[in-house]
């Protein structure tokens, strides 16, 4: 009996298999849709969602004595339906970057498509002022529009190396750009059962389009084009030389746009000679001349900085490109 019923099974497989041989695959595949299409419903969504919605702006103008100064969002509904919308929050700002279809390895050749973030602060923080090329120690929690939480460590901070996570793979630009218009905390005290308190540091809210985020790459919990909220404590900063070159990562971003990853000196020699890209805040020579850009950014043999602690670069031959980013200087 066990047999027979073995044999029918493996007949019906067989069958099955030969069907979808016969008639081509099932699954259709759908190619990615436009970003200029996806940006606009978007934006749209996260629009309804601030008018939507509060945080507990009352808590924070009037700590209570056991307040843990964490946000919290909610439905303007019922009896809460005399709240603020975050839309009409004067802590709310917005900023808009561009994005390309390059960012996520797409070929539908879009370029500088415009892309806008909302960020809230809650409390800017005392601290020093971060930047999306450094690595910041913070305590957050991501979740969609709907309230879903899909990732967070919300008990024990974690440190974020800014410039990294918002490569393209890792679908956190948004979380980068948002993150770096806070500040980190003040004064760390140690407590005696090992924890610590950080005072002033900064407490905020980035909500963001998919394609700042994953875009059209579905996460487990997270479906393909899904706007995303974060809340986020900034506790402290650490500012970056990611390639040890003695220039600071932030100042690798030769176009100024937040995103270094389109910063690559030597790309047309990268390419022309068939080598992987680094760009340049990864990039130990960035002119690709052999030598190093440690090497060629020395006056009078050391490193000189302007009062505003921004590197000045020496420009040989004099034509305007300074000789870490000239290759025949």
């Amino acid at each position: 009996m066990r047999m027979n019923r073995m044999f029918f099974l493996m007949l019906m497989i067989g069958v099955a298999w030969s069907c979808k041989k016969d008639d081509g695959p099932e699954i259709e595949l759908v190619p990615p849709r436009l970003l200029a299409e996806v940006v606009v419903e978007n934006d749209a969504e996260i629009k309804a969602y601030l008018q939507t919605h509060f945080y507990n702006y009352e808590e924070f103008e009037n700590p209570p004595a056991d307040f843990d100064f964490k946000i919290k969002i909610d439905t303007i509904a019922g009896e809460n339906a005399d709240k603020r919308p975050l839309l009409e929050e004067t802590k709310l700002a917005q900023r808009t970057v561009n994005v390309s279809s390059g960012h996520f390895s797409l070929n539908t050749n879009e370029e500088d498509i415009q892309h806008t973030y909302y960020y809230l602060t809650v409390r800017e923080g005392t601290g020093e002022q971060l930047t999306v090329a450094d690595s910041t120690y913070v305590r957050y929690e991501g979740s969609l529009l709907n309230g879903q939480v899909f990732d967070g460590s919300i008990f024990t901070p974690v440190w974020f190396d800014l410039a990294r996570i918002q490569a393209p793979q890792q679908g956190a630009r948004g979380f980068s750009e948002g993150t770096s218009h806070f500040k980190a905390g003040g004064e760390v005290t140690v407590n005696d059962d090992g924890t610590f308190t950080v005072d002033g540091y900064g407490i905020g809210l980035i909500i963001m389009p998919s394609g700042l985020g994953f875009y059209s790459t579905s996460q487990s919990t997270i479906p393909a084009y899904s706007p995303l909220i974060f809340k986020v404590d900034v506790f402290a900063v650490n500012k970056t030389d990611h390639d040890q070159d003695g220039i600071p990562s932030i100042q690798e971003d030769l176009n100024g746009d937040g995103y270094l990853y389109n910063d690559d000196t030597d790309q047309a020699f990268e390419d022309a000679n068939g080598l992987q890209r680094v760009v340049d805040f990864l990039d130990s020579d960035d002119d690709g001349d052999g030598e190093a850009t440690s090497e060629e950014i020395l006056i009078d043999g050391e490193i000189k900085t302007d009062e505003n602690g921004i590197v000045i670069f020496p420009d040989s031959d004099g034509d305007g490109n300074p000789d870490h980013r000239d290759d025949d200087s």
